[in-house]
């Protein structure tokens, strides 16, 4: 499936800073080291389409733009692959519950979704694949993980077939995952997480309560598809681990995505990453703090979900909108306010009056800004020196093509 265009991103010219990003599993701030060939390959999960693109979706995937315009501009070259979780129960919920099919659903909020990317210039995934494309290989890693005795049917009543779940414990007798090791969650946080993103630990015959979903039989009114375990649908965390490792090859430099992800979803991608590949799946783990609204939480369910769209359509600028996220530390938990948009807006017009008078120079920024974001992507530091750079009598124009390529802004733009 197609992503979005690419945003131009110029090449700076100078020394670059290596990156260094916080590792969730370590929980320190480590060198992110290439691979073997150079390389970096990234996975971040992307969104279930029902409510996009909210201010969470964005903090998100521009913290991990920062990150490929870091690297990037470090001469690293980024293999990143993205999904689109399409078949899904929170999707089907919302379709059953708006009358909408589920499939014009998925269509129209992904479609929202790459809109509102592009207009916030985040570079797109060299792999952008929703889960609806690849059914049939999930099912066959269903069908192995089976055979090779990482899976197991458990009876149902309202369906002609069997569920299939994930045992946790055959992946951790192998020795390559350990349950909690990544997200460090105490036994109770760890039993909460899973039923607040839908486990069923109390389901009678699981082997653990913490097994995962599958294979979903198929239940009336609910899309189906044919396999070797039966015709149903496949769950959450096996569409990420067989799309990331379609994508990237059996172990990926970063796993990535919202901190309100890190269980059951990463960690549980990892197990069934591992028990297909027989490799440990990550060798980094990087997450982006949650947002808030105005001192409560942003939810649907409550109305108060700032959407990217919404705010374009008002007039509002989208790379105003892009540096209010950006300056927050990616990992910090913040909330959205209007007034941080205005301000944000006003200092977009300095910097753009800063540009238009820019002459040679500003080296000495440029290099600040590249320190500060190498540093954990702290694009707040960023973006403190080029307002000093903005303040000055006259501004350097080399800061132009930083901003560009550092922060996603283009300030020459019209």
């Amino acid at each position: 499936m197609e992503s979005w265009p690419r945003p131009a991103v110029p090449q700076l010219e100078g020394e670059a800073a290596p990156v260094r990003l916080f590792d969730t599993a370590a929980d320190a701030v480590l060198p992110l080291e290439a691979d073997a060939d150079g390389r970096v390959r990234l996975y971040v999960c992307g969104i279930t389409p029902y409510d996009a693109t909210h201010l969470g979706h964005a903090a998100t995937y521009l913290a991990f733009d920062t990150l490929i315009r870091a690297l990037s501009q470090a001469g690293v070259e980024v293999e990143y692959a993205q999904n689109v979780t399409d078949v899904d129960d929170p999707l089907l919920e919302r379709a059953a519950k708006t009358g909408v099919d589920w499939e014009d659903l998925a269509e129209s909020q992904t479609d929202l979704f790459r809109g509102d990317m592009a207009a916030l210039r985040v570079i797109p995934p060299n792999a952008y694949v929703r889960v609806k494309d690849i059914v049939d290989e999930i099912a066959e890693a269903v069908d192995r993980l089976v055979a090779d005795g990482f899976g197991y049917a458990v009876p149902t009543n309202d369906a002609d077939g069997e569920d299939i779940y994930f045992d946790v414990a055959a992946v951790q007798a192998t020795g390559r995952y350990g349950l909690g090791e990544m997200s460090h969650f105490s036994p109770d946080k760890l039993a909460s997480a899973f039923v607040e993103f839908g486990g069923d630990p109390d389901r009678p015959g699981k082997r653990s309560p913490f097994d995962p979903l599958l294979w979903r039989a198929h239940r009336e009114g609910e899309p189906s598809w044919d396999a070797g375990v039966g015709a149903g649908r496949p769950g959450w965390h096996v569409e990420c681990a067989v799309i990331a490792t379609s994508e990237l090859g059996p172990q990926v430099t970063v796993q990535a995505g919202g901190r309100d992800l890190r269980f059951p979803h990463h960690e549980m991608t990892c197990a069934h990453a591992t028990a297909l590949t027989g490799e440990p799946f990550a060798r980094h783990f990087a997450h982006a703090g949650l947002v808030g609204y105005e001192g409560t939480k942003m939810s649907k369910s409550l109305g108060n979900l700032v959407l990217v769209s919404k705010l374009t359509q008002a007039g509002r600028d989208a790379a105003a909108v892009r540096l209010t996220v950006l300056g927050h530390h990616y990992r910090s938990d913040w909330e959205w306010f209007e007034g941080e948009l205005c301000e944000n807006e006003a200092r977009l017009e300095r910097w753009r009056e800063a540009a238009g008078r820019a002459t040679s120079g500003g080296a000495e920024t440029v290099s600040e800004m590249r320190a500060r974001i190498a540093d954990d992507l702290d694009t707040a530091g960023a973006i403190a020196a080029v307002d000093a750079w903005a303040a000055e009598a006259t501004p350097g124009m080399e800061v132009v093509a930083a901003v560009d390529a550092l922060l996603g802004i283009d300030l020459l733009a019209s």
